[in-house]
């Protein structure tokens, strides 16, 4: 009989019961057990095989025999002892069928050990990391229940995801937009393998993200176990660092080090956690932060601000050519800028930079860019490039003379010479560079500026009228959506033919605007915008997609649901993928496989439980614009676009 004093009778819910000659799985007071009905006679037992854990509920009762359904073994019934001559009992409970229903005696459980997995948790929480993406599995349950434990004390927030790949995306759109790391989570072999493309784009765009993989246990790893995958190899291109934690491991330092790796060099730090190790009892304490960042800015080295003053001091049509490098500088940007009256171009990336409503604002440039921003690069007689990758997607003029601010050896001179280069934080480097400018020879470009933005203008207002009665013109979507975005509002957007509208179009006030910079993966744009939210979610959020992207993790529109995730989404829809039906044409290709068999994507919104609003006409974009903005929680205005009109 069991312990009265150390356990406690647990009523099943009716419907849990078997029949008689039938074992049924069931759950009692949060824990596994196979109720079993024999000969008329009830059994409870452990729902767990001694030898590979299996399911004993699951299985069959055969000539009085409860047979285990992974490999076998026979037990009885009601006991849980084996036949004769056989010894690994499963473990019995005291069960009785009372008038009001069945009850089974439950020895109380267990305090919870604190494990290895909550060193790692707890070392993260203290080094900044509060939100986690994720998919919890059979793999990292130990480090899954750390991390459920960690959310009820309210230091951390789980959000599960309906792919792997979303949670890759969503953390690194949380560390572009933040500059720390958020983390994301998967289970051994392919949930870690669908973290790779996100992880990509934030190895490639210099996001700082912790990826975190169950493991096999360890002593099947290498051995061709289900899943077995030497997950360091797997991951040794994409992250900066790549650690299995063992048994014996300093548990906190590797996640503070994971942390370290991160923030300092701006990438994917990638822990692998085998089975075994997340649930070793562990009295470690966490690691401190303190003493582990540096807080400085490196300061330019004096000969290269003299050489650079000196062809800025010089230059009569001087520009500024800024990238997402500089988004910590706009202050020290903008005092020099407006001293020479020089215009500033940005990066795609760097939309939002500086404001298109500011006066000496020019947009973007390059592919995605403005006539404006490519206009004022061609008069120029000389480019200060600062925080930019020098993409051949942005078009930065090599044959003008060029003064690069960079804070990394490898990005200076990457793809051509440049005249000047000044190695330093952009802050300190343009702060140098005006006090070494006392009096420059700039003419105030301003007038110029303002005159190329009217024409632009005037040009946007015809292109938004366009209409061949097969659906809106792209222009016509974002002078809509420039109308009505929230001035603190964050945009992400994907990558298609739409991306590029909003590039041309669109005129940010100085939202920023996040997107998968150099690795250009389409499905990026969703998932981003939960990891804007997550970093700010008291700002409006929205997400710009064409149907293609949004295709690849549209069922991460039930994540936001489930979450309140108040996302506006803007959907353009153009049945095809359009920009490779556009590439197949310029390449004298015939267009072949591109169109898409789409739903209602409105409807699949509600569906969703979320606000669906579907535009056909341009006479309706505004009003559809007013209801997405007003709209509770998640929403979805769906954009029928005319493929041809950009």
């Amino acid at each position: 009989m069991q312990d009265a004093t150390t356990s406690q009778w647990h009523r099943v819910e009716a419907s849990d019961v078997p029949e008689d000659g039938r074992v049924r799985s069931t759950v009692v007071d949060g824990r596994p057990v196979a109720l079993t009905r024999c000969g008329g006679q009830l059994g409870a037992l452990e729902n767990r095989c001694p030898h590979q854990g299996g399911p004993v509920g699951e299985g069959s009762i055969e000539n009085g025999w409860l047979r285990c359904p992974w490999h076998g073994y026979d037990y009885d019934p009601l006991t849980g002892r084996p036949p004769e001559g056989f010894s690994d009992s499963v473990a019995a409970y005291d069960v009785e069928d009372r008038e009001d229903g069945v009850y089974v005696r439950l020895p109380d459980p267990p305090a919870p050990a604190r494990t290895v997995s909550d060193v790692l948790v707890e070392t993260l929480v203290a080094h900044g990391v509060d939100t986690v993406f994720g998919m919890v599995g059979h793999s990292n349950l130990g480090f899954a229940d750390a991390l459920r434990r960690a959310e009820e004390r309210g230091e951390l927030r789980f959000i599960g995801i309906r792919h792997e790949g979303a949670a890759a995306f969503a953390a690194s759109g949380y560390g572009k937009l933040t500059g720390r790391p958020a983390a994301c989570f998967a289970i051994a072999g392919p949930g870690s393998t669908n973290l790779l493309t996100g992880l990509y784009d934030a190895r490639l765009d210099q996001s700082p993200v912790i990826a975190i993989s169950g493991q096999v246990p360890s002593k099947v790893l290498g051995r061709g176990a289900f899943q077995d995958l030497d997950l360091t190899a797997v991951f040794s291109d994409v992250a900066v660092s790549t650690t299995t934690v063992q048994s014996g491991s300093d548990h906190a330092e590797l996640a503070a080090l994971a942390v370290k790796h991160a923030v300092d060099r701006r990438g994917v730090a990638h822990l692998v956690l085998p089975d075994e190790v997340q649930e070793l009892a562990s009295e470690s304490a966490p690691a401190s932060p303190v003493g582990r960042a540096t807080t400085g800015r490196s300061a330019p080295a004096p000969d290269d601000i003299a050489r650079a003053a000196d062809l800025l001091t010089a230059a009569r049509r001087p520009v500024f050519v800024v990238g997402a490098g500089a988004r910590s500088a706009t202050p020290e940007l903008l005092a020099l800028a407006e001293r020479l009256g020089a215009p500033v171009l940005t990066t795609f990336k760097a939309k939002g930079l500086v404001p298109d409503t500011h006066p000496l604002g020019a947009g973007v440039l390059g592919r995605s860019g403005t006539p404006v921003a490519s206009w004022l690069m061609n008069e120029s007689d000389l480019l200060v490039v600062v925080g930019a990758s020098f993409s051949n997607h942005t078009g930065i003029a090599p044959y003008k003379p060029i003064v690069q601010i960079d804070d990394r050896p490898e990005a200076i001179g990457r793809f051509h010479p440049v005249t000047v280069s000044v190695l330093a934080d952009a802050g300190p480097a343009l702060s140098a560079l005006d006090r070494a400018v006392p009096v420059p020879a700039a003419v105030d470009q301003r007038d110029d500026l303002a005159a190329r933005w009217e024409l632009w203008r005037e040009e946007k207002r015809r292109r938004a009228a366009d209409d061949r009665g097969r659906g809106v013109a792209g222009a016509a979507v974002f002078a809509a959506l420039s109308e009505h975005l929230p001035e603190d509002a964050i945009v992400t957007v994907d990558v298609g033919n739409h991306a590029y509208s909003l590039g041309r179009y669109l005129e940010s006030k100085g939202q920023p605007v996040l997107m998968s910079g150099y690795l250009g993966s389409i499905g990026f744009g969703y998932p981003a915008a939960m990891g804007a939210w997550a970093a700010h979610p008291d700002r409006p959020i929205v997400a710009v997609t064409g149907d293609g992207g949004f295709g690849q993790y549209a069922m991460e529109l039930t994540t936001a649901v489930k979450y309140g995730m108040p996302i506006k989404h803007v959907l353009l829809d153009n049945g095809a993928l359009g920009k490779i039906e556009k590439e197949q044409i310029a390449a004298d290709y015939p267009v072949w496989h591109t169109s898409l068999h789409n739903p209602d994507w409105a409807a699949y919104a509600d569906l969703c439980g979320a606000t669906g609003i579907r535009v056909e006409r341009r006479d309706q974009l505004d009003e559809a614009m007013r209801r997405l903005f007003l709209s509770d929680g998640p929403a979805l205005l769906c954009v029928q676009q005319d493929a041809a009109l950009l």
